[in-house]
């Protein structure tokens, strides 16, 4: 039975998915691309339909998975209380690419490394549009440091073994990008 090109759109979708969660909960050397496609519901086979390499899947999967949340539709508030919380930190098979995977994308190929600088300059932008202040630098310098903040805090979060301390990290973070944010817009 022959494959559609929209039912080969879906699977290639289903596969994108499947490795953007692996990924982002396991990391990109833990991950198989058998446990990919088994992920996704699909044979081993047919990978090779879709991706020339398993660094074409992790290049691919970021450009993906990055775009994605760069396209947030909430406000920029909304979107900074709902990242800096215990949820997104526990759920980082779901959660954001770039806390999950910047770190390890440094010892990827050239392309991964592309679709992850691509991804930043996306979420930079997005979050400078909703800064305060009179001028393009300085929503820019205030969106930059804002988003190292709040992918910083995230990391950090979830790397330390005490809850205590690790809320406490989230909720100071939000703290201190609030009154940053208050202070730029007054």
């Amino acid at each position: 039975m022959k494959v559609t090109r929209e039912q080969m759109a879906e699977n290639r979708l289903r596969i994108l998915d499947s490795a953007a969660e692996l990924f982002r909960a396991k990391g990109f050397e833990a991950v198989t691309v058998a446990e990919v496609m088994k992920a996704a519901g699909l044979t081993h086979g047919g990978f090779y339909g879709h991706f020339s390499s398993k660094d074409d899947l992790v290049a691919q999967t970021l450009a993906h998975a990055l775009k994605i949340d760069a396209e947030g539709k909430s406000s920029v508030s909304s979107w900074i209380g709902s990242y800096l919380s215990p949820r997104h930190r526990d759920d980082a098979g779901h959660g954001c690419p770039t806390a999950g995977l910047a770190a390890e994308t440094r010892h990827q190929s050239p392309a991964a490394q592309a679709a992850m600088t691509e991804g930043v300059r996306a979420q930079i932008e997005r979050i400078s549009q909703a800064m305060p202040g009179t001028g393009e630098a300085e929503k820019r310098r205030a969106a930059i440091g804002c988003w190292s903040a709040m992918v910083g805090a995230v990391i950090l979060a979830r790397a330390i073994a005490d809850p205590e301390l690790s809320d406490e990290v989230l909720n100071e973070a939000r703290a201190w990008i609030d009154a940053a944010i208050a202070r730029d817009a007054a």
